[in-house]
């Protein structure tokens, strides 16, 4: 399978409404490719490095009823009313964590880039059914202008627009996010980067032991 760069966004100021494009909320954890084959799987950061902290949310993946598939989402750690803690993420409470699929880049030795995204989220959709950790990335048509009111009252990170018949690459840009300037998770986090991961420590030793992939 080949290995993929994962789109990223473009960040904008503001939402829009646009019948070409669909809306996903932005899910606060850490973005990561899954790459299943063989009943196993790796999880890949933004940055090309595996994920080792994982391991029952790898077993659920490797779990699909696939020879090879490769699927694009954020691994999160949720709170009892579905919301990403990201927090939780840091304090290393990996086996809490699912996984937001909200793209299939490759199905049994297909490579489904060019396909539309509403095609590729279809075979998505279909393939994670029944999988207990596996979430479906639901999207919202046209409205959003609406959609970014609603996830602002109830305190998410944001959202992003996708073209809904574009192909899965970087260029043109098709992909762009909206984060709420008063999400209360966004506080600190720099400073909750620098303690929960000692980054002082491993640049002075040269090596990272984590790699945080943010959309």
């Amino acid at each position: 399978m080949p290995r993929i760069t994962p789109i990223a966004p473009t960040r904008i100021r503001a939402a829009f409404d646009d019948p070409d494009f669909v809306w996903e909320l932005k899910h606060d954890g850490f973005r990561a490719l899954a790459y299943v084959e063989s009943g196993s799987c790796r999880l890949i950061s933004r940055k090309q490095i595996q994920y080792k902290s994982f391991a029952g949310l790898s077993q659920a993946l490797a779990a699909l009823p696939v020879t090879s598939a490769i699927l694009d989402g954020e691994i999160v750690c949720l709170d009892q009313d579905g919301k990403s803690m990201f927090l939780d993420l840091l304090r290393r409470k990996r086996q809490d964590a699912a996984f937001y699929a909200f793209d299939l880049l490759w199905l049994d030795g297909v490579d489904l880039r060019p396909l539309p995204l509403l095609d590729r989220k279809q075979k998505l959709q279909c393939l994670l059914k029944g999988h207990p950790g596996l979430l479906y990335a639901v999207h919202v048509p046209v409205k959003g202008v609406e959609l970014f009111q609603v996830i602002c009252r109830e305190d998410l990170e944001g959202i992003v627009a996708k073209h809904k018949l574009a192909p899965y690459s970087a260029k043109p840009q098709t992909w762009f996010k909206v984060l709420n300037p008063d999400y209360s998770q966004a506080r600190g986090r720099k400073e909750m980067f620098d303690r929960f991961h000692g980054r002082g420590e491993q640049l002075r030793s040269g090596r990272m032991t984590d790699d945080v992939g943010r959309v």
